[in-house]
């Protein structure tokens, strides 16, 4: 359902096209909503059906009822691009936020929502923004891997994010076992014996484990020998008192630390006891004074298990800011499944179109700035977005196309013998509409064109060139004028080999005209699309697709 202000501005649309076009659209209101209510993006089938409404109680206004609504059209207040709603109990200069990535692999799309989010908010508050790296070992599956924090930070890097201090939680193992301790002396944790299928069964049926009241001075010793490395991997862990009566089974008394004899990429074997998450993120969010947590809303079990700590701790509570999942429809593949093909060889690397890490998306030419406006256009709310990747591809295109070359392209191509009058060579802008200069391209005797363009006795025109019938391997010019036949790309003398890397990690080999730019640069290649050149020599070019 729109909002006041959203339902008075579409009626303004819908009046506007109305009297543009003599009959309002809904399809044509769409886009102008969207521009001015970016949150309405993940909501577009209801706001067709909402836009439908609108136009038909539009229709029954009187002229003069639709002079208010015109003569009412005050321009808005410049708003500044993205902005964000406030956060709550937030004061200029002294919010303090934290990324707090797992170093399993570089930042992919899908956590550039949580990056980005912190730093404009940091900005928007000249606060600070916390690097925070969440490298314990709390599970079997999650292993941080020694590359991850270099990935992570080079890819927060591209993305132009600023933190104010970096931090490892592995280096702050004992001050992890200090608040546990109290925790244990407090009567609020206890050590448990039980195994894994036990705990989940006395959860389920909210049964109290039957060490949960064990003497506190037990509980120590247990703790110590832990520490000691008295006990072996699932033997034994420390749990903290919850509610076992509470509605979700998740909440009722979580483990808070258990025994991993893992090799850890920074640390080495130096623990063994090591915390889960909610233990970490309390003690860190106190201790490094951060004011505003902004994260997913899957994670307020860990919420509420970091209030109970505070609570337990005497501690007052932080500000807890949640925001809904963001995906890209084409990005299918899991950070865990990507990190099993790179290992096995299966990805050429974390830069693998395949895995839409920020890596993968910069070797592709998609701009930081593109990332951004993509990602901040749904601003935060609690709503799961899937977006199309058309969208973050919109926003690349509009940055850099006035400024990327065009480049003749023949994917899949054959060559013809070229017969008849024909100017040697064919000077062509580099760019439609933009003062980007023009480049030559000789033509003698060959041609190469695509396959599914070259039949037999039909007749093509050679883009901005010349026209072309065909008898068997002959290109045979006719004429030079403008006719209305298919138009075709093509490639003269020098034809490169072009071998283009495409996002599902196939490559598609084609011929490009012999007029190189440098490796780095955006291309256009004509009815192809955009790449990034990688390579561009002697021996032919590489380049990895874009978008359209």
């Amino acid at each position: 359902m729109l909002t006041h202000e959203q339902e008075s501005r579409a009626r303004l649309h819908v009046l506007r096209n109305a009297q543009k076009y003599g009959k309002a659209d809904a399809g044509s209101v769409i886009g102008k909503m969207l521009a001015e209510f970016p949150e309405l993006k993940a909501k577009a089938k209801e706001l067709h059906s909402d836009l439908q409404k609108v136009i038909a109680d539009t229709s029954r206004l009187s002229d003069a009822e639709k002079e208010a609504i015109f003569a009412s059209d005050v321009p808005k207040e410049t708003k500044q691009e993205h902005a964000l709603h406030p956060l709550p109990n937030a004061e200029k200069g002294k919010v303090v936020l934290r990324l707090a990535p797992f170093p399993s692999g570089p930042l992919h799309i899908g956590n550039a929502r949580m990056v980005l989010l912190n730093d404009e908010y940091a900005k928007m508050y000249d606060g600070k923004l916390l690097l925070v790296f969440d490298d314990t070992i709390g599970s079997e599956e999650k292993i941080p891997i020694p590359e991850g924090y270099d990935l992570i930070k080079e890819g927060l890097d591209y993305l132009g994010v600023k933190v104010h201090g970096t931090y490892y939680k592995s280096d702050r193992l004992p001050l992890f076992y200090e608040w546990g301790k109290k925790l244990i002396e407090n009567g609020h944790a206890y050590a448990c014996e039980c195994d894994s299928p036990t705990i989940r069964k006395n959860r389920n049926e909210m049964f109290e484990c039957e060490h949960r009241h064990r003497a506190k001075e037990s509980n120590l010793e247990l703790w110590d020998r832990m520490l000691a490395g008295s006990f072996n991997e699932g033997e034994i862990c420390i749990r903290i008192k919850s509610d076992m009566k509470h509605p979700d089974p998740a909440f009722r008394d979580r483990v808070m630390f258990r025994i991993a004899e893992k090799e850890h990429p920074r640390v080495g074997s130096k623990y063994r006891v090591w915390p889960m998450l909610e233990i970490s993120w309390a003690v860190d969010d106190q201790l490094l004074g951060i004011t505003h947590i902004i994260r997913g809303k899957d994670l307020v079990i860990e919420d509420m298990m970091e209030k109970l700590i505070w609570q337990y701790m005497g501690l007052k509570e932080k500000t807890f800011v949640h925001y809904g999942m963001l995906r890209v429809a084409e990005a299918k593949l899991s950070k865990s499944k990507s990190a099993m093909e790179v290992r096995s060889g299966g990805f050429t690397g974390w830069d693998d179109p395949r895995t839409w890490s920020i890596q993968s998306l910069r070797r592709r030419g998609i701009r930081a700035d593109a990332i951004r406006k993509f990602v901040l256009s749904f601003g935060i709310s609690l709503v799961d977005i899937e977006a199309p990747s058309d969208s973050l591809y919109n926003e690349n295109r509009k940055l850099i196309d006035p400024t990327t070359q065009r480049r003749f392209f023949v994917p899949n191509g054959r060559s013809f013998n070229l017969a008849g009058e024909h100017r040697p060579e064919v000077e062509l802008k580099n760019h439609p509409d933009e003062p980007l200069g023009t480049r030559k391209v000789m033509v003698k005797d060959t041609i190469w064109l695509p396959k599914d363009d070259a039949l037999e006795g039909s007749e093509i025109r050679l883009k901005d060139f010349c026209n072309v019938a065909f008898e068997g391997e002959r290109a045979r010019v006719t004429s030079l004028e403008i006719k209305p036949i298919p138009k075709v790309q093509w490639v003269g003398d020098g034809a490169q080999r072009c071998d283009v890397l495409l996002p599902d990690g196939s490559t598609l080999n084609g011929f490009i005209e012999p007029n190189p730019l440098p490796v780095g640069s955006m291309v256009q290649l004509e009815r192809f699309g955009f790449v990034r050149i990688e390579r561009w020599d002697g021996s032919g070019v590489a380049a990895v697709f874009a978008h359209k």
